[in-house]
Formats: C-alpha cells, sequence, structure tokens
C-alpha cells in the first residue's frame, strides 16, 4: 500500500508550485496545496467559501451601500429565489464531492480547472496558512514546510528557530529549544471558526449500493439506520433560516471582522457609538446608563423631584458643611438648581463652577449707616458666602446617582401597589405602605418595604405576574404550588398566629413610641390547649406541628415588618461597637510584628472612630476577615435593654397563668426575631461602614492628586509662572558601581534635542591631588551651549543624592549660570547661578519602561527614557499624569490606598483630572498635531475618551485646524462638519482654547476671546465691557465691527494695550441690570470676564512644587517614617572598620555610622578592635539611635543594654477598647508552648524572621508569599540546631538544618551558624545566613527558572516535548531542565540524544551561587549549560542510555 502514497516532500515556491487535488483533481496553487494537506476529518468547504469570497468582493465593489427601498416584495421576491438557486447548487456539489470521496477507495477523478482564489479568503482569519481541510496532517508533517528537503537543502522559515542538521550530534544541544507555535495556533483557529459542510452523517442510500452492498445487506442496513432522512425537514427548516438570516447585501460591519475584545479595547462598539453621538457628556451618560432617563418629566414633576431631591441630599451634606444652620434654606436652593443644571440642561460639575458660579455663592445686601461726610457711600454692603465647592459638585452628581436608585425602587413599589388594589379592589388596606413610604429615607427602608410586600402579598403578586405574562403573550413558567408561609397562613395554624394578640407592626410602633400604645390582648386558652383545638390534615398533624407552624409565621411577621427593622436599624446605628475576635489561625499568624496586630485585640471601638479618624483601620479589619485571620462583631450596646424594651412592647398586662405562658411565647419571638435580624443588620452596618471608609479613603487620594496636579511648570528665574523652561536631566538610575549618568536636553517645544551619557562628575581636589572626574569638562560645554533653565536630578537609590550634591559643587565652583532675563527692577538682563534640583519620579518610573516609551524613543535605553520623562514633567507635570490614564492608580497617593477597590480609587482621581484640566484649558490646535496635549482632551468638560477621538477625527476632516470656537459646532456654508454636538460644545467650549496668535492672520474669522476663559454665550457681556473701558459710544463700536468683525472692539482694547481700564468699571451695575432685565446672575461672571480680559488664561495653578525631605527620603529608600522609626533593630552591612567608627549601611541604602561609644560592652571589657570581630561585607544587626532625612544618614548602637529592647510599636487605645487580659494570656500560652516529643520549651528569638512554627506551619505561613521568602523556626533535632524553611516554588519548599556552635546558653543563637554539618557553609549570625545562603539559593532558582531552555512543567510533560521535538527532527537532539518537586533544590536535566535514543536525565543541585552537577560546580546557567555538554560528550558511546534516572 505504501506505493498508493507519496510520503516525500518536495521543494518549491508556494507561489510557483502547481499541483493536483487528489479529492477534485483540480490545479491548485501552492497556498492551495499547503491547505489541501490539513484537517482532512471536518471536509472541504473551499467551495462554500468561493462563494462568499464572491459575495464579499460584489459588496465592497459595490462601497457596501445598502439601498434604503430595498425592503419591498419584489426585492425579498428575488433575495429568496437566488437563496434557492444557491442551495440547489450547492447540495448538487455536495453529491458530487460525495462521489469523489468514494471514488478515492477505488479510481481516481478526472482533473478539473483550477478555480481562481478570492483574495478576501483572510478576511476574518487573518494572515494564516491555508490548508485543505479534507487531508490530514500527521506528526512527521508538523514541521514538513521548514524540513530539510530530500537533496538536504534546508526550507525557508524554520533556519531562524531550528537551523540545519549539524555535522556534530552535540552541537544540537545549543540550538534553539523552543517550537515557533505560531503555526499550530493558526491551524486551531481555522479549525475552530471554518463551518462542517454539507449535511455530515447522512449517506445517499443509492451511492452505497453501487458501493458493492448486496440487497440483503442494503435491506438490513435500513433495518438498522432507517432510510437516513427522518430528520430531514428539520435540518431543511433549520437551513432555511440560517440562508434568511444572512442577507447577502447586507454590508460589512466591524463586528463581523475583529473580535468582541479588539472592539472593547478601542472603544467600537455599538455601545461606544451610541455615547459618541448621544448629545449629553460622555462621563454623565456613563454614570447614568444604569439608570432611567429623567427626560421624560414634565417641567413640573421635575421640579418637584428636584425640589425633595435637594432636600434628600443635603440632608446628608450640609450636617458636613458644618455651616451656620441659617444657610441651610440657601445651600438647599443651591442643590437644587445644581440638580436642574445636571438633569435637565445636562451640564458637567467644571461647567457649572465656571460658568454658574453665582448659584452657588449665597450673598446679603447688609444696610449700612449713612456717612454725612461721604453722601455718594453705598447704602449697603454685601456679604458673600460659598456654598458649594468643586468637590461639592462631584458629590451632588454621586448623590444625583444615588436618589435615581432610591426613586426607582421607590417608583417600582408604588406600581406593584397599584397593580394590587386593581386586582383586589377594596380588600387591599394596608396602612404600612402609606405611613412609611412617604418617609423613607434611604434606599433600605425601601427595601424592607419591598420584602414586606413580597412577603405578605406573595400569592396575589404571582397571579398579577401570570396574568400580565399572559397579556404580553409571553411564555411563563407554570405556576407552583403554595409557599410554606401561604399554607399556614390559608390553614388553621394562622390562627394561633393571631392569637398572639398583637401584629408586627403594633409591636414594632409601641417600641418607637410612635401613637397610642396598642395593647396586647390574651385568648382564654393556652398556646397548646388552642393548638389541639386547631389540627388539620395533613399539613398539621399534631399541635407540636400547629405550635411550631405559628411561631415561624408569628416570627417572620416579626422580621418583615419595616416597622421593626427601621427600629433595629436605628438601633444599631446609634450603639453599634465593634470587637475584633482572633480565630485560631489567627492567633498563630498574627504576631507583634503583623500589621494587624494593632486590631488583634481591639473591641468596644464605636463606628465614629472608624469613619472621622482611621478609615484605614476598618477596612484592614474586614481584609483580615477575609482572610480568615479574625473576625469583625457587631454588637449594640446595651443590648439587655432593647431587649428588654421590646418585651415590654409585646406582653399583655394580664395576671395569670394563659398570660403568663403566652408572654413566654411572645418573649421567644422576640428572641428569634433578634437573632435573624441581627444578621442582616450586622451585614448591614459592616457594608454601609465599610462604602464610607472607602469613600474617605479614596477622598484622601483625590486631595493628595489634586496637589500633585495644581503645580504649573518649573518657572526660570525672571519668567512669568507657566513659562516652559528648557530642562536637562540627569540620572544615575540604581547608582550601582559602573552605571553611566544618562542625560537628556529638552527644548521648550517637548522635544528631546540632544542626549548622551556620562561616567565622572566629581568635582577634583588640587590639594589632595584629586583629579576632575573626566566628563566635568564635557558637562560645562553642554551647559554653555545649550543654556538650560534647571538641571533635573532624579533616580531610585541614594547615590542619586551624591549625584545632586556633585552637580551643586559644580554649579558652585565653575559658575554655572543660567539663561538671560530681563530684571525689570533694575532695567538690566542678569543671570543667576543654574538651578539644581530634586525632582519626582513617580510618573518616570513608570515611563521608563514602558511600551508607550518604547515607541515613542525606540533608539534611547529604558534610563535616557526615565531622563524624558523627568524633563516633560518639570515642563507641565499635569500632562505626564493624563498620559498615565488608567496606570495612575500604579502611584502611591495614600500608603492605604489599596484597600480601596481600583475602580472607585480610578473614578476619585480622574475627577481630580478633570478638575484641573478645566482650570489650565487645552489648546485645541496643539492637541490635534500633538498627541501628547491630546491626553488632556478626554478630561475637558463634556468630554471623554470617545467623544474627544470624535472631535480630533472631524477636526482632521475639517483641514486641521480649528479658527474659532464656532467651527467645532460646524458650519454648513464653510462645508465644516460638527466636532461636537450642542451641549457637548456648550459644556466644552470655554475649556478648550486658541491661541489666538496661531489664526491672528485669519482676519475677523478669529476671535482674541477664543483664547480667554470667557465662555462664548458671554461674549456680549465681554464686548460690552470692552467697549465701555474704550469709552466708546454705539456708532463708534458700529464702524469698529463692521471694519474688523464681531471682535474688533476687543481686539483694539488689546492693541491699544488698555486692558488695565477694565479695572476702572464698576461691575455691581452691569451685574444689578442683568438680574433685573435678563433674571441672570453673572456678578462672579463678570469678575470673570474682566480679569481674562487683563490676562487671558492666566496661571492659576501654584508654583511648581520643591520634594520636601521627607518625600525625598522616600523616593530614594523606599521607607517612609512609619518602615523606619528611631529604635528599630535592622541587619546592617559593614563597609569599613576602624578603631573608633564602625561604617556601616543599611539595606534600605543610606550610610550609617556606629561610634566607639556605641560599641557591644562585651568587646569593651576585652579590648577587642573592630577588625577582630567584623569583616567587610559582613551583616550584622544594629539599632538605630537616629535618622537625619534630608542627609540620608543615620547613627546606630551595638550596646547588648539597647539591644535587648527591640522596637515596640504603640498603638493608641482608649479606655476598654483593648483587651489586655486576652493579651497576656495568648502570650502566656505562646511561652507555655512545650515541644510534644522532647517536652522542651519551644525557643523565642527576637528576629523578624523568625516564628515559633513547625514544618507544618511553616509552609502553610509561606504559601501566599513570593518565591525565596522564607521563616526561620525551632528544631526538632535539639536546642543547638534551628530550622530555615524557604520557599523554592509553589507546593515547594526546602527545609535547611542549621548546626549552632559556640553558644553562651541554651536558649541564645550560637556564634557560629553551620549549614548542613558542611564547614564551607558557616556563618556569624542568621541575617548572614540568610543573605548569603538562602537568598543566593533563590536567586539561582530565579535564574534557573528564568532561562530559555527551562520547562515550567513536569518531568513526564519535559519528556513528552522532547520526544515530540525529535519526532519531528530525527537527526537532532535535544535537552531542557525542570524542576523536581520531590527533591526541593534539586531540578531535572532531562535530554534525548536523538529520535531513536531512550529518555534520561541528570540531577542539579542548587547551592549558594552556584549550580552543582555531576560533582561539578557551575557559577552560571551559562557554565551549567556548557559543563553539561562536555560532560555528555566525554562519555563512552551509549552511555547515555545507561544514565541513572533519579
Amino acid at each position: 500500500m505504501d506505493d498508493f502514497f507519496d510520503t516525500r516532500a518536495a521543494e518549491g515556491s508556494e507561489e510557483e508550485e502547481e499541483a493536483l487535488d487528489e479529492e477534485t483533481g483540480e490545479v491548485i496553487s501552492g497556498s492551495r496545496k499547503q491547505k489541501a494537506g490539513a484537517n482532512g476529518d471536518l471536509g472541504d468547504s473551499s467551495e462554500e467559501e468561493d462563494d462568499d469570497d464572491e459575495e464579499a468582493e460584489r459588496q465592497v465593489r459595490e462601497g457596501f451601500i445598502v439601498d434604503e427601498d430595498e425592503d419591498d416584495e419584489e426585492e425579498r421576491q428575488r433575495r429568496k429565489e437566488k437563496r434557492k438557486r444557491r442551495r440547489e447548487q450547492k447540495e448538487d456539489e455536495d453529491e458530487a464531492l460525495d462521489e469523489e470521496d468514494l471514488d478515492l477507495i477505488g479510481i481516481g477523478g478526472g482533473e478539473r480547472q483550477e478555480e481562481g482564489q478570492s483574495k478576501f479568503k483572510r478576511l476574518k482569519r487573518g494572515h494564516r496558512e491555508e490548508r485543505r481541510e479534507s487531508e490530514a496532517r500527521g506528526v512527521e508533517d508538523i514541521f514538513s514546510d521548514e524540513e530539510e528537503g530530500a537533496d538536504g537543502a534546508a526550507a525557508p522559515g524554520r533556519s531562524r528557530g531550528f537551523g540545519g542538521f549539524g555535522q556534530d550530534e552535540m552541537d544540537d544541544f545549543i540550538e534553539q529549544d523552543e517550537f515557533p507555535d505560531e503555526e499550530a495556533g493558526g491551524l486551531d483557529e481555522d479549525l475552530g471558526i471554518r463551518a462542517p459542510k454539507g449535511r455530515a452523517g447522512f449517506a445517499d442510500l443509492q451511492k452505497l449500493q453501487e458501493s458493492g452492498m448486496d440487497e440483503a445487506t442494503m435491506e438490513d442496513f435500513r433495518g438498522a439506520f432507517g432510510d437516513g432522512d427522518e430528520f430531514a425537514w428539520a435540518l431543511d427548516a433549520e437551513a432555511e433560516h440560517n440562508e434568511e438570516a444572512v442577507d447577502p447585501d447586507k454590508p460589512l460591519e466591524l463586528k463581523d471582522v475583529f473580535e468582541p475584545s479588539q472592539l472593547i479595547e478601542k472603544m467600537l462598539t455599538d455601545e461606544d457609538n451610541v455615547i459618541r453621538m448621544t448629545d449629553i457628556p460622555e462621563r454623565l451618560q456613563l454614570a447614568r446608563r444604569s439608570y432611567k432617563s429623567t427626560k421624560d418629566l414634565s417641567p413640573e414633576e421635575l421640579d418637584e423631584r428636584h425640589t425633595e431631591e435637594a432636600a434628600w441630599i443635603s440632608n446628608t451634606m450640609f450636617a458636613r458643611k458644618r455651616m451656620d444652620p441659617k444657610f441651610r434654606e440657601p445651600f438647599e436652593g443651591a442643590v437644587k438648581q445644581v440638580l436642574t443644571l445636571m438633569n435637565v440642561e445636562d451640564f458637567e460639575p467644571p461647567f457649572i463652577f465656571q460658568n454658574r458660579k453665582d448659584y452657588l455663592i449665597h450673598s446679603e445686601q447688609v444696610p449700612l449707616s449713612p456717612d454725612p461726610r461721604d453722601p455718594d457711600a453705598p447704602a449697603y454692603r454685601v456679604i458673600a458666602e460659598k456654598l458649594l465647592g468643586q468637590d461639592d459638585l462631584w458629590n451632588v452628581l454621586e448623590a444625583d446617582l444615588k436618589f435615581r436608585a432610591f426613586a426607582e425602587r421607590r417608583e417600582a413599589i408604588y406600581k406593584s401597589l397599584y397593580s394590587l388594589k386593581e386586582a383586589m379592589g377594596e380588600d387591599f388596606k394596608d396602612p404600612i405602605f402609606d405611613d412609611l413610604i412617604p418617609v423613607a429615607a434611604q434606599i433600605e427602608d425601601l427595601q424592607d418595604v419591598q420584602e414586606y410586600l413580597n412577603f405578605q402579598y406573595a400569592a396575589q403578586l404571582k397571579d398579577l405576574a401570570t396574568v400580565h405574562a399572559d397579556e404580553e403573550g409571553k411564555q411563563k413558567r407554570a405556576r407552583g404550588g403554595k409557599g410554606v408561609w401561604e399554607k399556614i397562613r390559608a390553614g388553621s395554624a394562622y390562627h394561633l398566629v393571631r392569637a398572639f394578640g398583637i401584629t408586627a407592626d403594633a409591636v414594632a410602633m409601641n417600641a418607637e413610641r410612635a401613637g397610642r400604645r396598642t395593647y396586647t390582648e390574651d385568648t382564654d386558652k393556652r398556646p397548646d390547649d388552642l393548638a389541639d383545638t386547631l389540627v388539620q390534615e395533613p399539613e398539621f398533624r399534631t399541635s407540636e406541628d400547629v405550635l411550631k407552624a405559628a411561631k415561624s409565621m408569628f416570627v417572620e411577621e416579626l422580621c418583615t415588618s419595616p416597622r421593626m427593622r427601621r427600629f433595629v436599624r436605628k438601633t444599631y446605628f446609634e450603639k453599634l461597637v465593634f470587637d475584633v475576635k482572633r480565630t485560631e489561625k489567627g492567633v498563630k499568624v498574627i504576631d507583634e510584628e503583623h500589621p494587624y496586630y494593632e486590631f488583634k485585640y481591639l473591641r468596644n471601638w464605636e463606628a465614629r472612630n472608624f469613619l472621622f479618624e482611621r478609615p484605614d483601620l476598618y477596612l484592614k479589619m474586614l481584609k483580615a476577615e477575609g482572610e480568615g485571620l479574625v473576625e469583625v462583631v457587631v454588637r449594640v450596646q446595651g443590648e439587655r435593654k432593647v431587649r428588654e424594651e421590646l418585651y415590654r412592647s409585646i406582653e399583655s398586662d394580664n395576671f395569670s397563668e394563659v398570660a403568663d405562658a403566652w408572654n413566654l411565647l411572645r418573649k421567644e419571638a422576640i428572641d428569634r426575631c433578634l437573632a435573624r435580624l441581627h444578621t442582616v443588620m450586622a451585614r448591614g452596618v459592616k457594608d454601609t461602614i465599610k462604602n464610607e471608609c472607602e469613600n474617605f479613603l479614596a477622598a484622601n487620594c483625590r486631595k493628595a492628586y489634586t496637589d500633585r496636579l495644581d503645580q504649573a511648570p518649573y518657572r526660570p528665574t525672571g519668567m512669568v509662572l507657566g513659562t516652559v523652561p528648557r530642562v536637562l536631566a540627569l540620572s544615575n538610575g540604581a547608582g550601582n558601581r559602573g552605571d553611566a549618568i544618562c542625560w537628556v536636553y529638552m527644548e521648550e517645544t517637548g522635544r528631546v534635542q540632544e542626549n548622551g551619557k556620562f561616567t565622572d562628575l566629581r568635582l577634583g581636589n588640587p590639594e589632595k591631588f584629586i583629579p576632575e572626574g573626566k566628563d566635568v569638562a564635557a558637562f560645562i560645554e553642554l551647559v554653555e551651549r545649550r543654556k538650560p533653565d534647571v538641571v533635573a536630578v532624579s533616580g531610585w537609590s541614594v547615590e542619586t543624592r551624591k549625584l545632586y550634591k556633585e552637580l551643586q559643587d559644580l554649579v558652585e565652583s565653575k559658575a554655572l549660570m543660567g539663561a538671560p532675563y530681563e530684571d525689570q527692577e533694575e532695567d538690566r538682563e542678569r543671570q543667576d547661578p543654574l538651578d539644581v534640583i530634586i525632582v519626582n519620579d513617580e510618573c518616570a518610573r513608570l515611563y521608563g519602561l514602558s511600551k508607550r516609551a518604547e515607541i515613542e524613543h525606540p533608539a534611547l535605553p529604558p534610563l535616557t527614557r526615565y531622563g524624558v520623562a523627568l524633563a516633560r514633567y518639570m515642563q507641565h507635570p499635569i500632562r505626564e499624569y493624563a498620559a498615565l490614564g488608567k496606570g495612575i492608580t500604579s502611584i502611591s497617593f495614600d500608603p492605604n490606598q489599596h484597600l480601596v477597590p481600583e475602580e472607585k480609587l480610578l473614578r476619585y482621581l480622574d475627577t481630580s483630572m478633570v478638575d484641573m484640566v478645566n482650570l489650565v484649558g487645552v489648546d485645541i490646535n496643539d492637541a490635534v498635531h500633538d498627541s501628547y496635549t491630546a491626553n488632556l482632551l478626554p478630561y475637558v468638560c463634556g468630554l471623554g475618551p470617545r467623544k474627544a477621538a470624535q472631535m480630533l477625527k472631524v477636526i482632521n476632516q475639517n483641514g486641521g485646524e480649528v479658527i474659532n470656537r464656532g467651527d467645532l459646532a460646524g458650519d454648513l456654508e464653510r462645508g465644516m462638519k460638527m466636532a461636537v454636538s450642542p451641549t457637548v460644545w456648550v459644556n466644552c467650549a470655554s475649556f478648550v482654547m486658541i491661541a489666538f496668535q496661531d489664526v491672528e492672520q485669519e482676519g475677523p474669522e478669529a476671535d482674541y476671546l477664543d483664547n480667554t476663559r470667557i465662555h462664548p454665550e458671554d461674549y456680549d457681556l465681554a464686548r460690552k465691557i470692552a467697549a465701555d473701558a474704550l469709552e466708546l459710544d454705539e456708532e463708534d463700536i458700529k464702524a469698529e465691527v463692521d471694519e474688523n468683525g464681531q471682535s474688533a472692539v476687543v481686539r483694539r482694547l488689546m492693541k491699544e494695550d488698555q486692558q488695565d481700564k477694565v479695572n476702572d468699571l464698576v461691575l455691581e451695575q452691569y451685574a444689578e441690570q442683568l438680574e433685573k432685565q435678563m433674571s441672570q446672575r453673572k456678578r462672579a461672571t463678570l469678575e470673570t470676564i474682566r480679569a481674562e480680559l487683563i490676562s487671558p488664561y492666566e496661571e492659576l495653578r501654584h508654583n511648581f512644587q520643591y520634594l520636601p525631605s521627607d518625600q525625598v527620603f522616600t523616593m530614594l529608600t523606599g521607607e517612609t517614617r512609619d518602615s523606619l522609626v528611631e529604635g528599630m533593630i535592622v541587619p546592617v552591612s559593614v563597609r569599613r572598620t576602624f578603631p573608633t567608627y564602625l561604617d556601616v549601611r543599611l539595606d534600605c541604602g543610606i550610610e550609617g555610622g556606629i561610634s566607639e561609644n556605641e560599641y557591644p560592652e562585651e568587646m569593651v571589657r576585652r579590648g577587642l578592635q573592630p577588625r577582630e570581630i567584623w569583616s567587610s561585607g559582613q551583616t550584622i544587626q544594629a539599632k538605630i539611635t537616629f535618622v537625619d532625612r534630608k542627609k540620608l544618614a543615620a547613627q546606630l548602637t551595638l550596646r547588648e543594654t539597647e539591644m535587648r529592647h527591640p522596637y515596640k510599636r504603640v498603638y493608641d487605645h482608649g479606655l476598654d477598647e483593648w483587651d489586655e487580659e486576652l493579651e497576656a494570656r495568648d502570650r502566656k500560652e505562646a511561652r507555655k508552648v512545650i515541644d510534644a516529643s522532647t517536652g522542651r520549651a519551644q525557643r523565642v528569638i527576637k528576629h523578624p524572621l523568625f516564628r515559633p512554627f513547625n514544618s507544618a506551619q511553616a509552609i502553610e505561613f509561606l504559601g501566599p508569599q513570593s518565591r525565596g521568602d522564607c521563616v526561620i523556626r525551632p528544631s526538632s533535632k535539639g536546642p543547638d540546631h534551628l530550622a530555615v524553611t524557604w520557599k523554592v516554588h509553589e507546593g515547594v519548599y526546602q527545609h535547611i538544618d542549621v548546626l549552632e556552635l559556640d553558644k553562651e546558653n541554651e536558649f541564645s543563637v550560637g556564634r557560629m551558624l553551620r549549614v548542613g554539618g558542611n564547614s564551607k557553609w558557616s556563618y556569624s549570625d542568621l541575617d548572614e545566613l540568610i543573605v548569603l545562603h538562602v537568598k543566593a539559593m533563590a536567586k539561582k532558582v530565579e535564574e534557573m527558572m528564568g532561562d530559555e531552555r527551562y520547562q515550567s512543567g513536569s518531568r513526564q510533560q519535559t519528556e513528552q516535548w522532547l520526544t515530540t521535538y525529535t519526532e519531528a527532527n530525527p537527526k537532532r537532539s535535544m535537552y531542557a531542565f525542570c524542576l523536581n518537586p520531590k527533591y526541593p533544590g534539586y531540578f531535572y536535566l532531562c535530554f534525548k540524544a536523538g529520535q531513536n535514543a531512550a529518555l534520561a536525565n541528570w540531577p542539579v543541585k542548587v547551592i549558594p551561587n552556584a549550580f552543582e552537577l555531576r560533582g561539578n560546580k557551575y557559577p552560571d546557567m551559562r557554565a551549567l549549560k556548557n559543563g553539561f555538554k562536555l560532560v555528555f560528550s566525554n562519555q563512552a558511546p551509549g552511555g547515555m542510555n545507561g544514565v541513572p534516572r533519579r
């Protein structure tokens, strides 16, 4: 049979090669031949694809234009006939192919002409390899298009991944070991998107008969399988439905070409298009999309709603503002006005704050006593009170969303009540709804009413739902049987419920003391006696069943009573306190060094402490609860009094045995009700306080973000605020030995003009014969040539401060000056020494290694890109933050911001950016041509990412330049498309500026006011003020306007430099006239107009912020005032030893000193010298006595009296807020922990990594931590041993035995620590052991796992990979590494020397700073791999097969 198949691969070009299709017999091109080589199990769909391609080609040819009149009857008929013809033609083709499939068993088919291949075949598949689906592809053919041919030449495309076959088999071990899996991925995608051909599984019986079956066999076949067309009717109907659903004339859409995830990422979905085209600000659309629109309400209804909502919002906001109570009414009026502007006019907060500021201010006219000496003096003075600020406007917007949810819930309840009244008529009488819905204040109140409605009227609501479904013609599931409460309510047990003598609502009213008291009435029978008379088959077979059902029903009525819930909820919020109970896990995990220890024994903590003082503490508690370490318990203070109050509200006043029995039952019901409600209320209280704490923290982050945004560019000396400086930025990065100092010079335009590297900028000292650094002259030449305004320095190590000092010394000693400027006071040109500053680098750190930096500056190294971001930050801080987008959450604004959900945090931060961008304004023409400026555009009022992109797109279509603000709204006469819709234009117009000097040459169309913060709606006011300042009459104004356009008067004011005359105008008179004649409040707006006419778009931000010492310290060391505190015992590295001084360095990089007075007492007593005890590079423990955060230096001590008292964080707790008794008991228990196996007390070692764990506890503790983390713990081998457990990988942990030598006593740590009894691995203390042994091995593990030869799977998976590789490459060998989970610290080196060789593996051991293979040590992976090849090549022939497999 082998003669029938050609198994050899032939070479040739894809474009020129032709071959016969073995199935159809037609001539196919090379690309189709590739397609014909795979997917044989699917059936060929090439004919279907050709039809689709012809249709696609026709669509493109017609420009995807669909006539709106194509839906008439004649057109539909034509389409139906066309689909029918195509279906019949397709069935004929299917039959022909089936015959050819049968012919493959016998003889081959004849040749067919080659069909043209449409160029649209790859439209949805992309550039995938095409191959026929009818031909299977075996393992041998996986790399068939890239392996050697018969003559030994390598096929194109494979050489890069694998190379040719080498002469020496050891050469194969240095080839690339990764398969290019793109082809396999493409194949899988092809398999996924191609539809199966025809109707698979239905054979033509006639063809089976022709294939050689006799009549008897055919009869048996029919009996077993039928004729094959039993379900043909269903398939025909489905096919016809699919044909009708696919309109051949429908134009292609984006969703037909791109994946949904791509459309979402690029904001091109249908929902995005709706947002883009709707005439409402984008942020308002996104915020309101979950709620119903209020546009359908009448003006009267809307006014009534806003009145109610303003009072609802003011109840919360006014109390927080802490204003004088007399301002409550104007405050509520201001909130109502803001709601009208937001919901009716669709104005965003920045627009309201800038252009409707007068509605946010309450002013009063206070009469003044007449002054006889000044008869023209004003009769009153105006006192203004600011009611709402920028932050308040965003809070109103947030509160409006909450009220929308509240109103919608209330409307849904009213709708259900209306339906019940219609259905039940006079039978529906329930005062609870009339009493409680109007006074509902929170969404929780409405939720209580809704649950009461669902419980009390469940049967009626089900009937209504069924009737509604029938009316709507919707399918409705058949109604099931009655619920348990319905059965009780309809049965005899409900008589016992009534016998309680009082309703649940009445109990709650008695507890609230609302209205007259309702007294409880007793029956004449005991509860059990009455239950005996109410037995009813089959639901209530015994009196116990009746009693149990009645109690449950009454408890449920109590729990669902809205008034009862309101009473309990009010009690909880007034009297709740929080207790923290540590779990069994928490007792072990939370020690005194743990961040959760500050609340481990917390109790009686009131909610206000969280809300106003420590919101982060509450969120940490919930986080710890989620980790299973503590339980946060909500408790009511004076719970007993509350319970007794409820008892009195339900008990009867009668004195009898019957009354006592009923009162006992009623108390039981109250107890069960309170237990049920406690769970509900506790959860609700915790969620409410959690949300408030998150909001508080997010608001703090917003404030910190605003402070960073509220800074102008660095102002060069002598220049006005807002001038962009020329910046020379330098950085030495981590400042390691040998690292270069990268520098960037950036012009004020933002372009990088020059960059380079320095290596040595140290100033020399001729007196000590120290030469200057070799780059000092180059730096001086650069400064004198480029004349920068400022030198910016930053980095992420303490070495940056050294660079900063070196540059300062250079500037001072070489008299380097900044750019010259005009001194207005002395009327001469001056130069000041060049300013050198340390810059905040939080944006630069994110930019340096980002894809954005790589795209913008592909030729620059990462550290130079970091310098580019530093220079940009000096020029435009706000643009650097805006360019981060969602990455802004990576910057730390608060040490606890990780406790806030990222989405909420981003929402708060975005509001800060929106406010600041609209304060600064955006030059629209700059944004069109500069993507860096365009990053600000989405934050402009009214816009967003979708509308901003649309605006830029239309502006480019209109010519790429905006002459005046009106152009953005479109101009049909000039053929200009609308860039923004009308409402959006009103929102954004005053914040999008057009530099007048850039468009002045355009003539009258250019308007000077477009370069100001004045809104176009106030242009007439501005022109009137300008005319009055110039003292022009109406004729002069008309002549000026006729000659030079609408803005002629303002132009003349500027041209004649008469802006100061505007200050002489009395704007109060203008404001009074506007309010009287036009009912417009414009007093604050007039002040804005005056300021803008004098100084258009004046820089209103604060000066550039210099980093304070604390921030510089944190930036360069990573430490804060909480993480590095005087009194802490920290590991330090000895740098140099002197008789009177020890020079050390902390882990964070700052330098420290230990004077001889701080040496250990034992050392002084013995008269030892420092060099006899310590050596350079040794790690020791020392206690911090002082930290100089400005100089990045510290003083430490080694005195034993100080070292015995480690730092202990002090927590401030009030009286009875800390369970000291439980804390002491836990400490006592910890000290009494006895090792069961030895009977010895557990050791306690003062080291941050020590834990009193066994091996299992250590593994559990290290589980969620990172690779390389470790724990020091007691050893079971005795008091002279310790154990170190470190995490090698997920689920793999190594336990290291440490022998202690030279111990002072049983409980002290030995002065010599030896690992595994090996003298080569001996250390002087625990820190040295961790750093030089554990961390060194962890580093080697990381190196191994980061190597290209490492496989992340198991040994079996790695060996399978090697087998597959050598089968695909028979003449090659391959090797790979994988983890050995059975022996922590070991890896497998798996290899296979060719296709026919056996699999083998050698163990590789990780040791400190090296790998060990077969007794040989190798310092790194490169040496290990080369060593393996050398060892392997030196083996005897065939030795590989005998390699031990352990």
